[in-house]
């Protein structure tokens, strides 16, 4: 998996939307990026709105295509996330991006174009807050693995004093890390740009869906086979994903990973600080990693 060069102090930043619309008016988006050491480059579809997608998929697709062919513009983010990713992979022109690889950085539904880049393009993206989040402002812990994410710093991928992992299974595995968020996991199933877990080690986050959708996305991987390919998996954060009623239906994570990730007897570790809360961590896609679940430690392959 090729990486691509780091960014470094003073680089062209391609701001674009690659999914749903942001309310961060333009002069904010550029700060956030200008603070951050970059020369921000806003694409018409940053500030673009389509109904509940920035800009229509065409749109969306030409900014992507257009910064990846621009040799003067080193790294790529969004604005944020949301909806609409699958909806432009077929439009991307992957040959070009292959011949282009340079930095591209965002989660949640940014989850389908990091697969894709991944996969088809063969070079790393990066799992990661993006714009929006720059603007609104980073807690330490989090910025210090944006920018290790932007840099190339090396970094230890460990949870805030005090989050406690569990190890499920036991057991060590090492792969190409792959997933993000498990809504667009699920979703790409079938579709030609269905996630490959196959040796690899497997991440997934969700936010704000009810324990039985959680249920039904994870058992739809795994009667597809996706844990039983991996080598080992990973849970980050599932945010805001309890029942708001307090009904009978308020199945815990724990349950539900018991019952339908465990039997695959793959190592597992849950509870990593990395999705939709803060403070997260942030994770190069497409990196070889490590992962041990009886001490709960991972990050990168020597």
């Amino acid at each position: 998996m090729i990486r691509p060069n780091p960014l470094k102090k003073g680089d062209r930043l391609a701001v674009i939307g690659a999914s749903s619309p942001t309310s961060t008016a333009p002069d904010v988006l550029a700060s956030a990026v200008e603070k951050m050491g970059f020369e921000p480059v806003l694409f018409t579809s940053a500030t673009a709105k389509h109904n509940y997608l920035s800009g229509t998929d065409e749109l969306r697709a030409h900014d992507i295509n257009a910064a990846f062919a621009d040799d003067s513009i080193q790294g790529i983010v969004s604005t944020r996330g949301g909806y609409g990713s699958h909806r432009v992979l077929p439009l991307l022109d992957y040959e070009m991006i292959k011949k282009h690889p340079k930095f591209f950085g965002g989660y949640s539904d940014i989850t389908a174009y990091i697969c894709a880049i991944n996969q088809i393009c063969g070079f790393e993206a990066y799992h990661m807050p993006m714009v929006g989040a720059w603007a609104s402002g980073m807690d330490i812990y989090t910025e210090s693995y944006v920018k290790a994410m932007l840099f190339g710093e090396k970094i230890e991928y460990k949870n805030p004093a005090g989050c406690r992992l569990l190890g499920m299974n036991g057991g060590k595995a090492e792969g190409i890390i792959c997933g993000g968020n498990l809504s667009l996991i699920a979703s790409s199933l079938g579709t030609p740009y269905e996630m490959d877990t196959k040796g690899k080690i497997l991440f997934i986050e969700e936010v704000g869906e009810a324990p039985y959708h959680v249920d039904k996305m994870l058992t739809h991987m795994r009667n597809a086979g996706k844990f039983d390919d991996a080598a080992g998996i990973i849970f980050g954060q599932f945010t805001e994903c309890s029942d708001k009623d307090g009904g009978s239906w308020n199945v815990s994570m724990d349950q539900i990973i018991y019952e339908l990730v465990v039997p695959s007897g793959k190592p597992i570790i849950k509870g990593v600080m990395c999705g939709h809360g803060t403070p997260t961590m942030s994770l190069p896609m497409g990196r070889k990693f490590f992962m041990d679940a009886n001490s709960c430690e991972f990050g990168e392959a020597e």
